[in-house]
Order: structure tokens, then C-alpha cells, then sequence
């Protein structure tokens, strides 16, 4: 299984270690939010309660997508981990816009910021996050683990803004830098969340996968020794790191023994050059006639007549 090939951590011990760290600063948060009177911690609480179900989710999601297929669910559950990824996308919508909404009321009426507390509790998150997120980019490039990892890198980054805020806030006695800070931490959540709703949706809806080109697909088949032709081609996702492939492949009218040969050199092109494990080719004969000893297409004899 594809999300098995993590360079350094499983995925299933990442994130269970990363669970249990983030419900953990989500307590820190909450309460240093309400002692120093900060929106911007308070939005860090929100920001990484939506980390939690992420992170919950997509250990259900791996959890999935390990079982093996069925009589009903051929290609297994690789689609489990995108529909994870597209509901914590949604959740960063949600949460976002709540920032928004408190921002501004924070804005027309700005309260007393304990800038201290901000500082000492931001850095915690920084290393925190930064740990997490290193441990989700070396364990998979599945799309449910890549958009944890976004959750995570969007919070190392907003923290370490908290962090500059509090220090702006003690510096110059403005109490509106914590509120103009949680919406940019709102901006953040809200591109990274479009970002993997764009993914998932072009997965769900069978659409070519991100970085694949058809035409360059094309070339590479009909570059191979024997292929005439290459119609009715077709790429799609079925999870996030696998990618199926169905096409018509025009050959020349020869003997079984040989098209295999053919078929072995396509699916081994595909596999090596755009990593496509999943085929499902149909070779149809162009009209031939039999010439010289050997079966040859009729177009081809008439060239080598000339």
C-alpha cells in the first residue's frame, strides 16, 4: 500500500503521537487565550482543534485504506483518505470565517493583551508544529497526510506571526495588532484549505491527476516498438498516489505471443515514467494481409511498395 512507504515514521504512529501532542497545546492555548485576553491565541486554539480532527480523521482514513479489497470494493479503500482530506478542508473554511467574524468585532472594540503569555505560549506551538510537520513530510505524499501536513505547516507559521505580534504589542502598547494577527491567520487557513478542496474534488470527479500530461502520455505508448496508434485515452486517480490508466492501442494483425510483448512494454512504460500501476488496455488490429511470410498492415506495405 502506498501509504506504507514512509521514509522515516509510520504514518499510524505519526499520527498518533501527533494527536496526543496537539490535544494537549489545544488545552495550553484555550487557557493561556483566556488569562492573556488573546483573540490570537484563542484563533491558534481553533486553528489546531481543526489540526485534531484532522489528524483523527486521516488515522481513520489510513486506518482504511490498508484493508485489503473486496467483492464490492475492488480498488480497496484508497478514496477513504480523500474524502478525509476534503471534510478537514471544509472544517479549515469553517474556522477561518469564525476568525473573521471575531477579528473584527476585536477590532472596533480592542481589549488589554497580556503580550508575555502570547510570546512564551507561540514559541511552544513553533516547535511543537514544526516537529509534527516535519514527521508528517517524512512518513507519505498521500493527499490525506499532505493535507495534515498544510494544517500543520499554516500553524508554524501563523504561531511564529503570534510571536512577532506579541512582541509588536509590547513594543508600541497597540492593542489591534492581535486582532489585525488572527486575520491573517484566517487568510492562511483559508488558502491552504482551497487548495486540497481543489485536489480532492479534481480525485473525486475523475479528473487527470495533478502534474500528469495526456499528450506526453500518448508519446511515450506510441513510441514503443509495435504501437500504430493511441485513442480513447484515459487517467485518473483512484487514491491520491494511485493512478489508473485505460486506452485503445492500435497494432498491427499478429500473433498473440507477440502483442504480449507489446503490453509488457506499455505497462512497464507507465509504471517506470508516470508511475500508473492500474491498466486496462484493448489492442485493436489494423486492416493487414499477409506479405513476404509476415503479417504487416496494409498501410505499411503500401509505404515500403514506394
Amino acid at each position: 500500500m502506498h501509504v506504507g512507504h514512509g521514509a522515516g515514521h509510520s504514518p499510524m504512529r505519526v499520527l498518533r503521537i501527533s494527536l496526543f501532542v496537539t490535544a494537549a497545546y489545544i488545552v495550553l492555548l484555550v487557557v493561556a487565550g483566556i488569562r492573556a485576553h488573546s483573540l490570537a491565541l484563542l484563533s491558534e486554539a481553533g486553528h489546531n482543534l481543526s489540526d485534531f480532527f484532522a489528524l483523527l480523521l486521516s488515522l481513520v482514513a489510513v486506518y482504511l485504506q490498508t484493508r485489503p479489497p473486496s467483492s464490492t470494493k475492488t480498488y480497496g479503500y484508497h478514496r477513504a483518505g480523500v474524502l478525509a482530506a476534503l471534510i478537514n478542508a471544509f472544517s479549515l473554511v469553517v474556522v477561518s470565517f469564525l476568525i473573521f467574524y471575531e477579528a473584527i468585532k476585536r477590532l472596533r472594540a480592542p481589549e488589554d493583551v497580556h503580550a508575555g503569555t502570547m510570546m512564551s505560549v507561540a514559541a511552544a506551538g513553533v516547535v511543537m508544529n514544526a516537529v509534527i510537520a516535519l514527521m508528517l513530510y517524512r512518513s507519505s505524499r498521500d493527499v490525506n497526510l499532505r493535507s495534515v501536513l498544510l494544517h500543520e505547516i499554516g500553524d508554524t507559521v501563523s504561531t511564529a506571526a503570534v510571536i512577532a505580534g506579541g512582541w509588536a504589542i509590547m513594543a508600541t502598547g497597540q492593542r489591534w495588532i492581535d486582532s489585525a494577527l488572527s486575520l491573517a491567520i484566517a487568510v492562511v487557513i483559508l488558502w491552504s484549505a482551497f487548495g486540497i478542496i481543489r485536489e480532492t474534488f479534481n480525485i473525486l470527479l475523475e479528473g487527470t491527476p495533478r502534474g500528469m500530461d495526456l499528450d506526453g502520455i500518448r508519446l511515450a505508448i506510441c513510441g514503443i516498438d509495435g504501437v500504430n496508434d493511441v485513442h480513447d485515452l484515459h487517467v485518473w486517480s483512484i487514491g491520491s498516489e494511485t493512478h489508473a490508466l485505460s486506452a485503445h492501442i492500435s497494432i498491427a494483425d499478429i500473433p498473440p505471443s507477440v502483442s504480449e510483448r507489446i503490453l509488457r512494454d506499455v505497462k512497464e512504460r507507465l509504471s517506470h515514467q508516470f508511475h500508473i500501476s492500474h491498466t486496462t488496455i484493448q489492442f485493436e488490429n489494423v486492416a493487414c494481409e499477409v506479405a513476404h511470410g509476415c503479417v504487416i498492415p496494409v498501410a505499411e506495405q503500401h509505404e515500403h511498395s514506394h
